[in-house]
């Protein structure tokens, strides 16, 4: 392994301009696209598989399958760790994104088998793929701008648009083909087309982003003559060492994973900040911004990413889904976050620049982000406490939940990725955008484990959602106001990056 970074140096490549933006640019948001299709396309139906197809559907199995989530998605993110690395300093961006691809559509081909081990074998051959893929085509947006590009953070929302595009699709189409097609019914829906129809998106994504990488010129392609095709047959012997690891992590107790990855964000903390130190006073400054605001990721996703466990069973169970006869899917509740983003994404937008010289700080974004995603929380304390009839809260209500929620993405999470490229040390880009995505993970893990609480030992109810969704609220409120008040600190120590 080379200690220096592998990536072709160098100056930007003129790039075509389409829409006022590198024409590459427009290619990564289709391979983006179908990846987020992909991954969306199951998210919405892994913990209701999980309860029908291993407990039986039985309430009992709420809880577990929560954990299970969880646990999967927050090794999702934390193997982006390694993805990041691995392209920095072995294979480049390009190689690690198509060997990722690969590696995720075995793995969701896997799951469609309804065999408990090997779904899981699956979700671990999904993790190592996405590890690879996920830091680094966002890495890649950010290598095709100039450093004090003004345009960056615009590429990176419109970028951002692609993802959720593919995840606004994604749960319509597969929810439809598993309740329509194949022997499907509302009560029981085929999830093995779920399953197949991501992994099919999947290829498709790599497929156009083999023909596709040819715009890149040198972005992302590792230097000649450094021994490309037997270090990309050493990383994918690495990824399928990792599939029994990442599978014994996902059966283990989500509290003890929360160890392992809580030990793995600390090293990795380390790192970055000693890279910093190397780099000189601003970049260890930047660190140091960069670290906090991954910490208050952490609190915001995991609460968001209720959206994929506990509010599933809340829209199950608690929430009126008829519609005179007609009955509203579990899974279509998570196109509204997706169409949400798409539109509300051009009014955000405007709102800062309207703002000028009052457009808030990066951190002050974040703490409107997280305060918004507390302000969700509050509308289900209100239905919960006071617009149960019949068992039931109103449909408007979890619907709006999911756009709130939406609104707070809008000021966190694109600015995240944005931030993450400027403020990483220049030699651990990749490396950085591993960190955001495993603050995400934690955040992750955290969600399933909340989830299961309100889920209770027998499955959801009224009561114990209301209980975990009324301290979900305060936890976010006091966190958002607390970003707030230590905003000013965190924006001197970014040394002029906005």
């Amino acid at each position: 392994m080379s200690g220096a970074a592998t990536s072709t140096p160098g100056p930007i490549p003129e790039f075509k301009q389409v829409m006022g933006h590198p024409r590459p640019l427009w290619m990564l948001f289709m391979t983006e696209f179908w990846e987020r299709f992909a991954f969306y396309g199951i998210r919405w139906a892994l913990t209701l598989y999980i309860v029908q197809q291993f407990y039986a559907g039985g309430g009992e199995g709420q809880a577990p399958a929560s954990r299970i989530y969880g646990a999967y998605l927050a090794l999702v993110y934390a193997a982006a760790i390694f993805g990041g690395y691995i392209a920095d300093r072995i294979i480049g961006y390009q190689r690690s994104i198509l060997l990722g691809a690969v590696v995720m559509s075995a793995g969701l081909f896997m799951i469609a088998w309804p065999d408990e081990t090997i779904f899981k074998i699956g979700l671990a051959t999904v993790i190592a793929g996405n590890g690879l893929f996920k830091p680094n085509i966002s890495t890649m947006v950010g290598k095709l701008y100039a450093q004090g590009d003004e345009r960056r953070d615009s590429g990176f929302t419109l970028f951002y648009m692609g993802i959720n595009l593919g995840a606004m699709f994604a749960p319509l189409l597969t929810g439809w083909m598993a309740e329509n097609m194949f022997g499907g019914t509302p009560d029981m829906p085929t999830y093995k087309i779920v399953f197949i129809t991501s992994g099919i998106g999947m290829l498709i994504s790599l497929v156009w982003f083999w023909f596709g990488r040819r715009q890149l010129g040198g972005i992302g392609r590792p230097l000649e003559g450094d021994g490309g095709k037997q270090k990309v047959l050493y990383v994918l012997l690495f990824c399928l060492v990792s599939v029994p690891v990442y599978y014994f992590l996902l059966a283990i107790d989500a509290a003890k994973l929360q160890v392992v990855l809580t030990a793995l964000f600390l090293l990795l903390c380390g790192m970055l900040l000693m890279e910093g130190i190397r780099e000189g006073q601003v970049a260890r400054d930047r660190a140091i911004a960069m670290l906090i605001i991954f910490t208050f990721n952490i609190l915001f996703w995991c609460f968001f990413e209720q959206a994929g466990s506990s509010f599933n069973f809340l829209a199950e169970q608690i929430v009126n889904r008829d519609f005179g006869g007609w009955i509203f899917p579990v899974g279509w509740f998570q196109s509204v976050n997706s169409l949400a983003i798409i539109t509300l994404a051009p009014v955000v937008a405007w709102t800062w620049i309207r703002m000028g010289r009052y457009n808030p700080s990066i951190p002050r974004k974040f703490g409107i982000g997280i305060i918004f995603n507390g302000l969700a929380f509050l509308l289900l304390m209100a239905a919960l406490s006071g617009m149960v009839v019949a068992g039931k809260i109103p449909f408007w209500t979890l619907f709006m939940v999911y756009v709130i929620q939406s609104v707070g993405e809008l000021c966190l999470s694109p600015i995240g990725l944005s931030m993450t490229t400027k403020l990483a040390p220049v030699r651990l880009v990749g490396f950085g955008m591993g960190g955001w995505f495993l603050s995400t993970g934690i955040g992750n893990n955290l969600s399933g484990i909340f989830a299961s609480h309100a889920s209770g030992e027998t499955g959801m109810t009224t009561d114990s959602a209301l209980a975990s969704y009324t301290q979900g609220f305060w936890i976010l409120m006091v966190g958002g106001v607390a970003l707030f008040v230590i905003a000013p600190l965190i924006q001197r120590l970014m040394h002029g990056v906005k």
